[in-house]
């Protein structure tokens, strides 16, 4: 599917997202064209045989200082057509020759009810869980990741949490709340993630309660080398079903200015990515990104830095699938 065509008035297929025949296999087709979906993956709900849905969930209503998140699945989308049809830097390979990656498209809800939406996640989560395909999902602000964590949670039990972000999110809530700085608070409480083999990446604030969770503080990627931070993540983690959620603001505002809370002193696109890279040896059972807000960025650089983040994503469960993740 991904090759020249011998019809030189046709040198190549387009609009892969929903005329490819094939789920496995690259797509090359213009950047600047073609329906978009997540790194030109078909849009399909039948997930027979598929090994990871990617899919978007487009909800900002619960932010605490600048909305727009609810954007963020299509900036993603849009961002990760640089990547079509290249062997995969750093991972020198093509995820898609063995793993089966289809776009899920977006979680439906009615915007009005909001109520009503984190349950409409959960369930739908569940939906694609079930089947036995690993969901990656992107956000919508962070706590689209409380449903997602519940949903996880019902098929693998307590997991550890992996957490790129400038916060914390573990502030109190009555848990009638729709708030995107409580959803870990909220894990730690139910028993849904295990807060002595999680870690927080990045964080840069304050809150009132650490729920038993290490913490490597943005000035301590400064001081520790990427080696050292990995080895951070696996002596707390060891071999836990993980989760891994990667808020965008993490970053710091030079490499993420797209976002509802940035906060300055973060790690470079570079620096989290190295680290993300050598994270092959967790046992991933999902994984997230949120919180890229189109509408505050720069020439895409936000959303081009989410699509790399989830493209990294791929990666790693493609080399655990073919046997090559890392120790």
């Amino acid at each position: 599917m991904a090759g020249p065509t011998d019809d030189p008035l046709r040198p190549r297929p387009t609009d892969n997202a929903v005329f490819r025949k094939e789920v496995l296999g690259g797509a090359t087709e213009p950047t600047y064209g073609g329906i978009l979906s997540f790194m030109r993956r078909r849009y399909q709900r039948d997930l027979s045989g598929i090994d990871v849905a990617v899919w978007g969930i487009p909800f900002d209503a619960a932010v605490s200082n600048r909305p727009g998140a609810r954007f963020g699945p299509q900036g993603v989308r849009r961002a990760s057509a640089i990547f079509d049809g290249d062997p995969q830097y750093p991972f020198q390979a093509d995820p898609f020759e063995q793993l089966a990656v289809v776009d899920y498209g977006d979680c439906s809800f009615d915007y009005a009810r909001h109520g009503e939406i984190p349950a409409c996640i959960e369930a739908q989560a569940r939906d694609i869980i079930d089947t036995g395909t690993m969901l990656c999902s992107i956000g919508g602000d962070h706590y689209v990741t409380w449903p997602l964590l519940k949903a996880h949670a019902a098929k693998h039990g307590p997991m550890a949490l992996v957490h790129f972000d400038a916060h914390q999110d573990t502030w109190y809530d009555d848990e009638g709340r729709i708030d995107h700085g409580s959803f870990v608070a909220r894990a730690v409480r139910e028993g849904i993630i295990r807060p002595d083999r999680s870690i927080q990446i990045g964080i840069r604030t304050h809150a009132p309660d650490d729920c038993g969770i290490e913490i490597l503080y943005g000035e301590d990627l400064e001081t520790l080398s990427v080696a050292q931070v990995v080895e951070r993540v696996r002596q707390r983690v060891g071999d836990a079903k993980t989760y891994i959620t990667f808020d965008i603001d993490c970053l710091d505002p030079a490499y993420a200015p797209g976002t509802g809370t940035p906060v300055a002193g973060g790690p470079s696109s570079r620096q989290a990515l190295m680290i993300l890279r050598r994270l092959g040896f967790l046992d991933i059972v999902g994984c997230d990104l949120v919180e890229v807000a189109p509408a505050y960025d720069h020439a895409d650089i936000t959303s081009i830095a989410g699509a790399t983040v989830v493209q990294h994503y791929l990666g790693l469960i493609a080399e655990r699938k073919q046997g090559k993740a890392g120790t």
